[in-house]
Formats: structure tokens, C-alpha cells, sequence
């Protein structure tokens, strides 16, 4: 995926509150799928089920180790959300110097 190209299945995997909870344990470092079912209070085939999707999106990675599977977070993907949202990051200054400049015209009309 290129960069500045956000796929929309990113935002969709991370729309679910399970799955956002699971991103968030694993920017600690990589877990097992046992280890997230227990920090989280999941069953372990709810845990996988999340696991697929954010496999599927390309938002963890996974890898055997024996009978484990081992899942970590891909920094791709928000790095492609970081550039999409900076991209905005113009039109809300813009709008913000507006605010201001308006905010000083209505101080200097309320000065005697």
C-alpha cells in the first residue's frame, strides 16, 4: 500500500471495540493469541476471530512459533492513517486562523 493510500478496511477492522482493544495491547510488544484472550477477558476463538480481521486488513502480522502463533502490530498501516490525517492538517489550520482573526474583530468592536 502506498502511503498517502488509506484503505478504508483499516478504519472498518478498527471500528470494532474488541479489535481496537487488541491494537492497543499489542503497541507493548507481541503476544500470543492466549495472552490477548486473557488481558482482554476474551475466549480464545473471540480473540482469533478479532486476530483474523486485523490479519486480513493487513493491521498485524502473525507468525507460528511451536504451537503459538504469535501476532504483532504492521507499522504501515498507520503510518498511511498518520499521512491521510495530516493531509487535513491545512484546512484546520486555516480554519482555525479564520476563527481567530474573527474572534479579534469582535474584540476590537466591543472596545469603547
Amino acid at each position: 500500500m502506498h502511503k498517502s493510500a488509506m484503505d478504508i478496511t483499516t478504519l472498518s477492522a478498527l471500528a470494532e471495540p474488541n479489535r481496537m482493544n487488541i491494537v492497543r495491547l499489542l503497541r507493548d510488544g507481541p503476544l500470543a493469541v492466549g495472552e490477548i484472550a486473557d488481558r482482554l477477558g476474551l475466549r480464545q476463538p473471540q480473540a482469533s476471530k478479532h486476530l483474523k480481521v486485523l490479519s486480513d486488513s493487513g493491521i498485524v502480522e502473525v507468525r507460528v512459533d511451536a504451537n503459538r502463533r504469535i501476532y504483532k502490530l504492521r507499522s504501515e498501516p498507520f503510518q498511511a492513517m498518520d499521512y491521510w490525517v495530516q493531509s487535513f492538517r491545512h484546512i484546520m489550520e486555516d480554519r482555525f486562523d479564520n476563527l481567530d482573526n474573527y474572534l479579534r474583530e469582535l474584540q476590537n468592536k466591543e472596545k469603547p
